[in-house]
């Protein structure tokens, strides 16, 4: 979920139109790597569960395998983008998460739905990694770049909220959870569709030419902010892969539950301009600390009362600031490390991410399987979250002025 970075554009100026249209192509691919692709599997997880006899550690095993198949593919990205069209690998990967979410269908042992879970993992970081830099370069090449950006970011809300539409759907009128992810499949399919056809003109050059000098980045300097985002990893990705589960077990109906996810879903979709006066000032740590400190909040707040309110604030706030916290890693690393640096700024900050999403799902379900139940997994997530924020206040300025 980190965002690559601009490379000169290789194509003709296009007008403000096809801009939006290339731009909302490039939405509709990042519905499908990360709302279809990884945030649907909270709204299936419990019809699995009972269907398949898992407990929640399993439940949780299976994104920690979706996080490990993005890990892999976000390292494998820079050597294919240094090699190949990202519009190719864009589409590749789109077309690849629209199999295998068919697949996770036909299948019904728990080895074979862990490793779909992973290839997806792969097929999403590549279709999301080349689509943003193919929005990076849109924006330098058309202006606008707030609108055109935050059309591509947001892109992962209209995932969500297709999913959360989608999948009762697909369950009730057949009542068992593989229809569901046959859906999915043909809903990424029919979007991938989409995107070929309105990025037609997107062309990009190879990210990064051979013999480009790069340079090696100190972590120690960014400490504070890698074990904040570390944290971010960890905490969030509890409470996207267990939050339906835990809806439905404090007994609030499929219609709240499914609208608790089109606002979440819809959140996103706004997050890139709501925040983007603080991401544009932001130099130190505080925009991570005061954006980790709201998703605590958020995860509290469904495990303090199941009343449809707090339930409805906590769906809106985490929407409207999970992804934000990506962008504030990246602006940390663009205004503070020359930018020769800037793509081993990045690769370590999508590192210490990874590793926090692989483990967090695990540790919130093993969480769940004891006494405390889901509620003690949230709490979890939400010291997680809270301690990221303490963390992030520690980082400061450093010397290169961006």
């Amino acid at each position: 979920m980190s965002r690559p970075l601009p490379s000169p554009p290789a194509a003709a100026s296009a007008t403000p139109f096809t801009s939006l249209v290339a731009a909302a192509g490039l939405a509709l691919a990042a519905a499908v790597s990360l709302g279809l692709s990884r945030f649907s599997y909270a709204l299936l997880l419990p019809p699995m569960a009972a269907d398949l006899g898992w407990n929640w550690f399993t439940g949780g095993a299976m994104n920690t395998a979706n996080a490990a198949g993005y890990l892999l593919g976000a390292l494998l990205a820079p050597r294919a983008l240094a090699r190949h069209d990202a519009r190719a690998l864009l589409l590749g990967g789109g077309f690849a998460a629209a199999l295998l979410l068919a697949l996770h269908g036909a299948v019904r042992h728990d080895a074979l739905l862990a490793a779909l879970r992973l290839l997806t993992g792969v097929a999403s970081a590549a279709s999301f990694i080349s689509g943003g830099l193919l929005a990076a370069r849109l924006a330098a090449q058309a202006g606008h770049a707030g609108l055109l950006l935050g059309l591509y970011y947001g892109g992962t809300g209209l995932g969500i909220v297709a999913s959360a539409l989608l999948v009762p759907l697909a369950v009730r009128q057949a009542p068992d959870w593989p229809w569901a992810w046959l859906a999915l499949g043909g809903a990424a399919l029919g979007a991938t569709l989409l995107t070929a056809r309105a990025t037609r003109a997107l062309h990009a050059d190879p990210a990064a030419a051979p013999g480009t000098p790069r340079e090696r980045l100190r972590w120690a300097p960014l400490a504070f902010a890698l074990a904040g985002y570390l944290m971010f990893g960890l905490g969030y990705i509890g409470y996207m892969s267990f939050v339906i589960a835990l809806l439905r077990e404090q007994g609030l109906s499929e219609t709240l539950r499914t609208g608790f996810y089109v606002l979440l879903g819809v959140g996103v979709v706004a997050s890139s301009w709501l925040w983007a006066a603080l991401l544009q000032r932001a130099r130190a740590g505080g925009a991570l600390a005061l954006l980790n400190g709201l998703l605590a909040l958020a995860t509290l707040l469904p495990v303090l009362s199941a009343h449809p309110l707090p339930v409805f604030v906590s769906g809106a706030l985490f929407g409207a600031v999970f992804l934000s916290v990506v962008a504030s890693t990246t602006a940390l690393v663009r205004r503070n490390l020359p930018p020769a640096q800037w793509p081993a700024g990045i690769a370590a900050f999508t590192i210490v991410f990874a590793a926090g999403q692989i483990a967090g799902p695990t540790l919130v379900g093993w969480l769940a399987d004891g006494p405390g139940g889901l509620t003690s997994g949230f709490l979890c997530s939400a010291a997680a979250l809270a301690l990221g924020s303490v963390l992030a206040l520690g980082q400061r300025p450093l010397a290169h002025k961006g």
